[in-house]
């Protein structure tokens, strides 16, 4: 099995962008805007100061994804690379995707030279994927992730009675 990491292209954003749908509703029973996240990704994808997708492809066609954001930590003189929106399809679990996809990322981080370390937040319920993140050498943080969204965002689809 040979599988494929590269960066993702503007012509990937739909299949990304139903990644994140699937990925928010399996973890989080959260239903997306499918529109709005679309336009998320494409946004990201045509703005490289905002981040970047790897996508895993096998057999030429894309399994998987994660994103790649950053953020300056002043503590380390570094940046911090968070992976986020991470997706591998149902039937390409457990084959050693996602294991390629966060080498890759590693391999990245070496080549830029300022990357002190990567973070990524996992539902609190989702024991399978923390089981993987710990055996790649992730560890748990003393950090918890408290939020506040601004007036009027809105990212769910309207609940129906």
């Amino acid at each position: 099995m040979h599988v494929n990491i590269r960066k993702a292209v503007l012509a990937d954003a739909a299949v990304i962008a139903e990644f994140n749908q699937k990925m928010a509703l399996e973890t989080e029973h959260k239903e997306l805007i499918p529109k709005l996240i679309l336009a998320g990704v494409n946004s990201l994808l045509t703005n490289p100061a905002y981040g970047f997708y790897l996508v895993a492809e096998l057999e030429g066609r894309v399994v998987g994804s994660l994103m790649i954001t950053t953020e300056w930590s002043d503590w380390r003189n570094g940046v911090f690379w968070w992976i986020q929106s991470v997706y591998i399809q149902v039937e390409a679990r457990r084959q050693g995707i996602y294991r390629k996809l966060y080498a890759a990322v590693k391999a990245l981080a070496a080549e830029q030279g300022n990357v002190c370390g990567f973070r990524l937040y996992v539902e609190k319920d989702n024991q399978q994927a923390q089981y993987t993140y710990r055996e790649l050498g992730m560890q748990m943080t003393d950090y918890l992730i408290y939020e506040e969204m601004q007036a009027g965002i809105r990212y769910l689809k309207e609940q129906t009675a």
